[in-house]
């Protein structure tokens, strides 16, 4: 029986997709470089915003120093238009809700940025989350597990009463390497290829969706 639900953000639960790329093409016009689509920001994300700067940046440009600028830049910019274009994804405030009605813990852990994964939280989901972890200085990024095992830690739940569900390969992997159930969806930023070759155990094309595989466990 699931007792704990944990959610990725970026492609999960809200697209932000194009926040970011107005974001780091923002930066990337700043400093006179090549501009990039939309479309191909949904291969750059999902591993904290310094690769996602790195991979925007033009060959030759990739420095340690490059990077940090145009970080810099992106972050000043994504601060203030973060939520411009950003919204939950249809059915998945009800979701929340309704995993919540059952008694069942909802957290999120993204490779976001800490403090702006908490500003898209607060903006979006108005407290739903009983916890946000984001990326940060002093925790690796996912797919390391450390955050997933310190959320089951912190509701004194258990792997095998927890699912992870998220949109790409990196959270397929996290899933497996905690020990808890994946859940793949479709509606984000990678394919239903990605989630299986990285091991996703189901796949959800719609939030409701999620709420019946957990029903089933």
């Amino acid at each position: 029986m699931v007792n704990t639900a944990i959610f990725d953000m970026d492609g999960t639960v809200c697209n932000t997709i194009d926040d970011l790329a107005d974001a780091v093409n923002y930066a990337l016009n700043k400093l006179g470089y090549p501009l990039h689509s939309v479309c191909e920001y949904k291969y750059f994300v999902g591993d904290g915003i310094t690769n996602l700067i790195y991979r925007a940046l033009p060959n030759g440009k990739k420095t340690d120093e490059d990077v940090a600028q145009a970080r810099e830049l992106m972050l000043d910019f994504y601060r203030v238009h973060f939520a411009d274009k950003t919204v939950a994804y249809d059915g998945i405030i009800n979701l929340l809700k309704t995993l919540k009605e059952k008694g069942i813990h909802v957290a999120c852990c993204t490779n976001k940025a800490h403090h702006m994964a908490m500003a898209v939280s607060e903006k979006l989901f108005c407290g739903i989350f009983e916890t946000v972890i984001g990326q940060s200085d002093d925790r690796p990024l996912k797919p390391d597990p450390f955050s997933v095992k310190e959320i089951i830690e912190k509701f004194g739940t258990g792997a095998d009463q927890t699912v992870f569900i998220g949109d790409s390969g990196v959270d397929m992997q996290t899933a497996e390497r905690a020990g808890v159930t994946s859940i793949g969806v479709t509606w984000g930023f990678r394919t239903e290829e990605e989630l299986k070759q990285n091991g996703a155990k189901y796949i959800a094309n719609a939030p409701c969706d999620i709420l019946k595989i957990i029903n089933n466990l």
